[in-house]
């Protein structure tokens, strides 16, 4: 007889900052991306600030931090409540297989449904295995994702090219 790991999914909070921080690099290597120091900095302090419409959810095994999710809440002029856009999802690829990539979706949905949300949504690439996942959730949709970069109000240029589409 198996047992089922025990993962937890709880907010983040300052002290998992080096967890973060690991995985946070582990997703953009994932998907061959990088990005400046100052924005890996500024969206550590964003997720943080609970004035900021930004979510950071972590996935805990054993005491280890082993997965993320970072999310922008937003209003729509399509629906009447908040929307919870997942940006990011990453499991540390040791711990890939023990749920906890389906436990952080899952946790999103929750929220929504406690918290009165009208949606949660994501976009991921074409050729992600964790697509697997997410057909389990809702099947894809039809529409086609376009994307311009713009230099930013503080100088520090467009996003660097490669990032995953948004």
């Amino acid at each position: 007889m198996s047992e089922t790991p025990t993962i937890t999914i709880r907010d983040l909070v300052a002290a998992d900052e080096q967890d973060w921080r690991r995985l946070w690099a582990g997703y953009l290597d994932f998907y061959e991306s990088a990005v400046p120091a100052a924005v890996t900095d500024s969206t550590w302090r964003r997720l943080l600030d609970p004035h900021q419409p930004l979510l950071g959810r972590v996935a805990e095994h054993d005491g280890a931090v082993i997965g993320i999710t970072n999310s922008v809440l937003h209003h729509s002029t399509w629906l009447t409540g908040q929307v919870c856009y997942l940006e990011d999802l990453f499991v540390d690829p040791v711990h890939r297989g023990l749920g906890a990539g389906r436990l952080l979706v899952q946790d999103l949905f929750d929220l929504a449904a406690a918290r009165g949300w009208a949606r949660v949504h994501w976009l991921t690439a074409q050729d992600n295995p964790a697509r697997r996942l997410y057909d389990t959730f809702v099947p894809a949709d039809h529409f086609v994702h376009y994307e311009r970069d713009l230099p930013s109000a503080d100088g520090t240029g467009p996003t660097p090219a490669g990032l995953p589409p948004r």
